[in-house]
């Protein structure tokens, strides 16, 4: 159906200190299964392509985890970037590869750190988005919200196209939880999946109309790919533009009417923070979530509605509380409440800030 492009990047500051800058959650099993994110995000793309036409994107500090992770991807199907840009670089470079062989083909960015439970229904939704890419739409993937959540971006949905095509008007920021309330209730609103189908002439006319310098350092790159490929990169990608595609050129295109979605409701989970891993895996009597094969490294007496992550091969005791966090890993303990998830990044901003190594 399409070619697939994963950016495998960041640090996941929310899933500290179980991820890393040096190992990020993409490569860790957080899915229920032996499986990595990154694994069962490959698994199950190859329902829509064969292997050879999956791409990842990723950093060199990742790149050999990744191969080892993924061995039967073919060596060129891992593109390494010198240093982070932002995912604009990042799926603009795997745009401009693609384009070298089929400048009208047709291709998806699919995050490496997400859950899917519904594989076949994922396949439904891409086919329909494929369908509008074909017809010059640069499409995303909504996510039907199920409730009001702060940690999503959001897009303000439009007219009616082709069923059940609608038009994106805007793409909005993390919301409050009283705007997130507001755009619940209207039924006007799907939560951003960062999952984009587009064909990659129409993106990447649309990067060089927004983002010239960055469109034309990528090319140069590219023209470069099978001759001079390092010497070019190394003198290029340190100045392109560090920059998400959103902002780059999503929120610029959909201001131009050139941006629709396909409302997706296939048991989607951006594993953002230690709440959100909780909430995709299964729970036990007392609604306490152990992330991890090895469940002898855990005691628990009269805990209830806690997240509990053995890293480090101690014995992790807790009695008489309730709806926290405890992540035991070999250098570094975390422990908070549940509802402060998503506050873990200060932490690590504290740490960098310190100068600390272990983020």
């Amino acid at each position: 159906m399409l070619h697939a492009v994963i950016p495998a990047g960041g640090s996941g500051t929310r899933l500290w200190p179980l991820s890393r800058a040096g190992n990020p959650k993409f490569l860790h099993p957080l899915t229920g299964t032996a499986q990595t994110l990154l694994q069962a995000t490959v698994s199950r793309l190859e329902h829509i392509c064969p292997l050879s036409d999956i791409m990842v994107v990723t950093g060199v500090a990742h790149a050999a985890a990744v191969a080892r992770q993924l061995p039967d991807l073919p060596e060129r199907n891992i593109v390494v970037e010198p240093s982070p840009r932002d995912s604009c670089a990042a799926i603009g470079l795997a745009a401009a590869l693609i384009a070298r062989q089929d400048p009208q083909a047709i291709m998806g960015s699919f995050p490496g750190d997400h859950l899917v439970r519904d594989t076949s229904r994922l396949v439904e939704v891409l086919e329909q988005a494929a369908a509008g890419a074909k017809q010059g739409l640069l499409m995303t993937v909504g996510i039907t919200p199920t409730h009001p959540e702060t940690g999503y971006g959001y897009l303000e949905c439009g007219e009616g196209l082709d069923w059940p095509v609608r038009r994106v008007d805007q793409f909005k920021e993390k919301p409050s939880h009283a705007v997130a309330t507001q755009y619940l209730e209207s039924g006007r609103y799907l939560w951003n999946a960062g999952m984009f189908v587009w064909r990659v002439d129409v993106f990447l006319a649309e990067l060089q109309r927004q983002q010239p310098s960055l469109h034309d350092g990528l090319m140069r790159i590219v023209a470069a790919w099978d001759t001079d490929r390092d010497t070019v990169m190394g003198e290029i990608w340190p100045t392109l533009t560090k920059i998400s595609i959103d902002y780059a050129v999503m929120e610029g295109a959909a201001a131009a009417g050139l941006v629709a979605t396909v409302p997706g409701d296939f048991g989607w989970t951006d594993v953002g923070d230690f709440h959100a891993v909780a909430e995709a895996l299964p729970a036990d009597e007392f609604g306490n979530v152990l992330v991890g094969d090895d469940k002898s490294d855990v005691v628990l007496h009269d805990v209830t509605g806690s997240i509990i992550v053995p890293q480090s091969g101690r014995l992790v005791a807790a009695l008489g509380v309730s709806e926290i966090i405890v992540v035991d890993t070999p250098d570094a303990v975390l422990v908070c409440r549940r509802d402060r998830a998503q506050d873990v990044k200060h932490l690590v901003d504290e740490l960098k800030n310190r100068g600390d190594h272990r983020v």
